[in-house]
C-alpha cells in the first residue's frame, strides 16, 4: 500500500512542527509539505495533489473553511482533517457540509490524531481497493453500523446552557482509555480548566454515562473521581 500524501496546512509555525513530528510517528503516513498560509496551501495542493489535509480555519489572510469550499468546488480528490480551536455550531455545519473527515480541537492531542489518522488510512484503503460494491461495505465507508472507537461522534440534538458538544466530545473521549479521573486530571487532558471538566463531567453524570465516587483520602475535604459505566 503507498503512503498516504499529507499536507499540513497552518499558519504558526509551532503548532504545524508538532503537527509534522505527530505524523511522522504513524505509520502508512507520508508528509509531503507545511503551508503556513492559504495561498501557500492552494499552491501545494495543485502540485502535490495531496491525499489529505490538516487544515486550521483561522488565517490572516482567510478562512480555512474558504479552502475546504474551494476543494469541493474544483472536485479535487482530497480528504481534510480541520485542526482548529473554533468551537461554535455554525462553523461545525459548514465543515460537515463540506465532508471533513474529521473534526479535532486544539491543543492538539497524540492520541486523538493518531486516532483520527488510523481511521483515514483504514477509509483510504477501503476506497482504493473496493471493486463493487454492497450495502454492508457502503455503510461501512460512510461510518454507519460501526462500533467500538469506530463509532461516529455522538451529537445530541440539545444540551444544557454551556455544555457545547465538540467539548463534551473529548471528554468522553478521555474515558476510552482512562478510568477513576478527577476533574483537574480530566481538564489537563482536554485543555480546559477543572472547573470547566467539572461541568461536563457532571453532565455525564446526570446523562447516566459517567459514574462519580467519593474519594476521602486521607487529608483534605473528599474528592469525586469519575468512571465510566461500560
Amino acid at each position: 500500500m503507498s503512503l498516504i500524501r499529507t499536507l499540513v496546512v497552518e499558519d504558526d509555525p509551532q503548532i504545524a512542527e508538532i503537527q509534522r513530528r505527530f505524523v511522522n510517528k504513524v505509520e502508512g503516513f507520508d508528509l509531503i509539505g507545511i503551508a503556513h498560509s492559504l495561498e501557500d496551501a492552494k499552491d501545494l495542493i495543485d502540485v502535490m495533489k495531496p491525499d489529505l489535509l490538516m487544515l486550521d480555519i483561522y488565517f490572516p489572510s482567510g478562512s480555512g473553511l474558504d479552502l475546504l469550499k474551494q476543494l469541493r468546488k474544483d472536485s479535487l480528490a482530497t480528504d481534510v482533517i480541520l485542526i482548529t480551536a473554533a468551537k461554535d455550531i455554525d462553523t461545525l455545519k459548514s465543515a460537515l457540509h463540506g465532508g471533513v473527515f474529521d473534526y479535532i480541537l486544539k491543543p492538539l492531542v497524540f492520541e486523538r490524531l493518531k486516532e483520527a489518522l488510523q481511521r483515514y488510512a483504514r477509509h483510504h484503503q477501503q476506497i482504493h481497493q473496493i471493486g463493487s460494491i454492497d450495502q454492508n461495505e457502503l455503510d461501512n465507508l460512510l461510518n454507519r453500523g460501526l462500533s467500538g472507537h469506530d463509532q461516529p461522534a455522538r451529537l445530541p440534538d440539545t444540551l444544557p446552557k454551556g455544555i457545547d458538544s465538540l467539548t463534551l466530545e473529548k471528554v468522553r473521549d478521555v474515558f476510552k482509555n482512562q478510568q477513576d479521573l478527577n476533574a483537574e486530571d480530566v481538564g489537563q487532558l482536554i485543555g480546559a480548566s477543572r472547573t470547566t471538566a467539572r461541568r461536563y463531567l457532571e453532565h455525564l453524570v446526570s446523562s447516566d454515562e459517567l459514574i462519580a465516587d467519593i474519594n476521602y483520602g486521607t487529608v483534605g475535604r473528599p474528592e469525586r473521581r469519575y468512571r465510566s459505566k461500560r
